[in-house]
């Protein structure tokens, strides 16, 4: 390296230095049916990244909060490509934790998959490529997060993308109730219901949502079911 280049690589952040490609830390990448919202059944390849600002209270990837492995994004794209499925679910974790899950969304979207966005709803979503569906959790008072919901996403949310509300009780189901009549958010995007393993069972919640006409999705999480939250299923 010349005088030159020695001086322009002083001026970088350390992690571009030593990296001269962009990285992400990833827990996992696997194949499996998608558990939820609107491509729910359908054969997905996940992308779980590392880390997580949040700690609700009915989280079942707990795991993917530290540890981790380092990983090029063209070689995750060139991995999830190899999977053979169409559909790919960025999750975590919290995966806009990393800033440069936006340049693996991008890269995911170029190469003429079906992105989604699994987030915790905490986060700026504005900067997500356009092509991705972004699924947006927004947190319940029994998440013990709900402090952490960033209302601003709100308005930036589309019909491509998804307003998910898990609910651990009566409680909570008249919060995110109230919640979607006072910001209409089925009229933006479409919104969806569910209950919270083992805190509110299937039928309360699909009785609750009839008996209010309420205009949402009821929805329970494939993977719990098959799979009874086995990690990389």
């Amino acid at each position: 390296m010349n005088a030159t280049s020695s001086a322009a690589a002083a001026a970088l952040p350390s992690d571009i230095v030593q990296s001269p490609l962009p990285r992400l830390k990833i827990t996992e990448i696997f194949t499996s049916l998608q558990g939820e919202a609107d491509a729910a059944g359908w054969p997905s390849v996940f992308v779980r990244l590392t880390g997580c600002p949040l700690r609700c209270t009915y989280c079942d990837t707990a795991y993917a909060f530290h540890g981790g492995t380092w990983w090029d994004i063209d070689d995750i794209v060139a991995e999830v490509r190899a999977q053979g499925v169409q559909h790919v679910c960025v999750t975590g974790g919290e995966p806009l934790a990393q800033k440069r899950c936006l340049i693996l969304l991008e890269k995911l979207c170029e190469a003429g998959l079906d992105v989604s966005l699994e987030t915790s709803g905490a986060l700026d979503v504005s900067g997500v490529d356009p092509r991705v569906s972004r699924v947006v959790d927004l947190k319940t008072p029994d998440s013990g997060e709900m402090a952490r919901n960033r209302l601003e996403n709100l308005p930036l949310l589309t019909r491509r993308d998804q307003i998910k509300f898990v609910l651990c009780s009566r409680e909570d189901y008249e919060w995110a109730r109230g919640m979607v009549l006072e910001h209409a958010l089925n009229e933006r995007s479409m919104v969806l219901f569910s209950p919270s393993k083992g805190q509110v069972t299937p039928r309360q919640l699909a009785d609750w949502i009839v008996e209010d006409r309420l205009p949402v999705r009821f929805q329970m999480q494939l993977h719990k079911i098959l799979w009874d939250d086995e990690p990389g299923r």
